[in-house]
């Protein structure tokens, strides 16, 4: 009898047994507390790059678990699929298609179903869950208001094939080098094997570009350079492939679909000059510019976007840069005698390369307007110490990128934007130059981004935080700084951060 017992629990244990190695091994989601997906998070911070890819889905499960769906749909959006196994890039797929449609996000779902294009192994309820959830992001996006820039064919694409057309003579070839350079700079150290194939754009017609580009099979085209150009494909309806543009057209708008424009623009330096002054109260401006295109140009993009925000410029000067700096402050300020006249002016728009922008705050002070508050661009900045040559720029506020001005930007280089580019191309690269190789470094960032337009509506770059408008210019803000002692430092802004004070 006792026999028969042990042997029948001996019989009821090995089958137990047998079950359970049949059974899945308990997974990361079964073995870790659902509160320990913050845990898990930083976990995948200290690890390498495949393990943080597996540990952040495994962290996206335990949220979805606990209802947390938006730091659910972070935390898979944080992590590369591409670095997953097969089996675990269809979890991904359908953990990440299922959060982006709750939150109506059809560009994150495409993200998501481009697992179906790589013919990875799944059963066919997964494949008709993914397939429909792709249909429904591709509707979402032809319909009219969701946004009016669509680049269908890289939505949810691993980018990793571009064409850089610059050129390689001519007045534009200095900058398309050093853009060229820090370009490849950064697509070594970021080290997300993206092919970069250049051309010499001198050499070609615009069309000829894009054949060349098709020819080598190429997902975008970066480039041109050239604004005569940019002109030229914003006039067309449609451009043959995604370009990102390195300068901004002639025309009131884009009108090309696939085209986007990225650049150092001035005038959008002027701009948020403009409405920076007129946040601050100030509602009657004198403006100094230089006499000629670039200065008429600047010039009317600060005077127009000064009056649509409510303000009236009362002084414009267009000064001879080889001229005397105090016939143009005197023209300025309404000078009579040796004494500014002030009575319509709260404060001077400045467009000045350093060397004449150095001479202006001495001049307001000895026609008796020490305390005339100065808007300037970027353009009086070298972008290094110079101690004693800008202290005659003190209290002057400026704008510029936030590699040029860390400490006023971000708070200083540790915190900035592609550090590791920063601190190799700072080393390298003469400060004249620097804020060219912060466009580089940005537009390679803003074309591997193409895939996914939403990133774009915020992007914190080398040269700002850069934004997609409705008809495909990307915009930057810039941070401000004031000079004291010499140095760029940080300005309280009024409204800045939240503060309205």
């Amino acid at each position: 009898m006792k026999q028969s017992l042990r042997g029948l629990l001996a019989t009821a244990f090995m089958a137990l047994f047998i079950t359970g190695c049949a059974m899945q091994p308990p997974s990361v989601v079964d073995r870790v507390p659902a509160q320990d997906a913050n845990r898990l998070l930083s976990q995948a911070e200290q690890q390498a790059p495949e393990q943080a890819a597996q540990t952040r889905l495994e962290a996206a499960n335990i949220l979805v678990q606990q209802g947390q769906r938006e730091n659910a749909f972070e935390a898979a959006d944080s992590l590369d699929e591409s670095l997953l196994s097969d089996t675990d890039r269809v979890r991904w797929a359908l953990l990440y298609s299922e959060l982006a449609r709750g939150l109506n996000n059809p560009r994150a779902v495409l993200r998501a179903t481009q697992v179906l294009d790589d013919e990875l192994p799944m059963q066919a309820n997964q494949q008709e869950t993914l397939a429909e959830r792709q249909q429904w992001a591709r509707e979402a996006l032809d319909q009219p208001g969701v946004s009016a820039v669509a680049l269908p064919e890289l939505e949810g694409a691993n980018i990793q094939r571009i064409l850089v057309a610059l050129p390689e003579s001519g007045p534009l070839s200095s900058v398309a080098s050093t853009i060229a350079t820090a370009m490849r700079h950064h697509n070594e150290i970021r080290g997300n094997n993206v092919q970069l194939n250049f051309l010499d754009s001198s050499q070609f017609s615009l069309d000829e570009i894009y054949n060349r580009a098709a020819q080598m099979n190429a997902q975008l085209v970066i480039g041109p350079l050239d604004k005569d150009q940019v002109t030229q494909l914003e006039q067309r309806d449609s451009v043959p492939m995604p370009t990102l543009a390195l300068n901004y057209g002639n025309s009131d708008r884009n009108r090309a679909n696939r085209l986007l424009q990225y650049g150092l623009s001035a005038e959008d330096e002027a701009r948020q000059a403009a409405r920076r002054a007129y946040m601050d109260g100030h509602r009657q401006m004198s403006v100094m510019v230089p006499d000629n295109d670039w200065g008429r140009r600047v010039g009317e993009a600060f005077w127009n976007e000064y009056h649509r925000q409510g303000g009236e410029v009362t002084n414009a000067v267009r000064y001879n840069p080889g001229s005397s700096v105090s016939n143009a402050v005197q023209t300025a300020l309404n000078v009579s005698g040796e004494r500014a006249r002030l009575g319509n002016i709260d404060a001077l728009f400045l467009l000045a390369l350093p060397d004449y922008a150095r001479q202006v705050p001495p001049t307001l002070d000895y026609y008796y307007a020490p305390d005339l508050p100065i808007y300037a661009t970027s353009h009086l900045h070298e972008g290094r110490q110079q101690t004693r040559l800008d202290q005659d720029l003190n209290d002057v506020m400026f704008m510029d990128i936030p590699w040029q001005i860390p400490d006023a930007a971000v708070g200083g280089e540790e915190v900035l934007p592609f550090y590791s580019t920063y601190q190799r191309l700072r080393d390298e690269t003469d400060a004249s130059s620097f804020r060219l190789m912060a466009m580089g470094v940005d537009a390679l960032e803003l074309a591997t981004r193409l895939s996914d337009l939403s990133t774009l509506e915020g992007l914190s770059g080398s040269t700002g935080t850069l934004r997609l408008t409705d008809d495909g210019r990307i915009y930057r803000e810039l941070p401000w700084a004031k000079f004291q002692n010499g140095t760029p430092s940080p300005i309280l802004i009024p409204g800045l951060l939240g503060n309205d004070e």
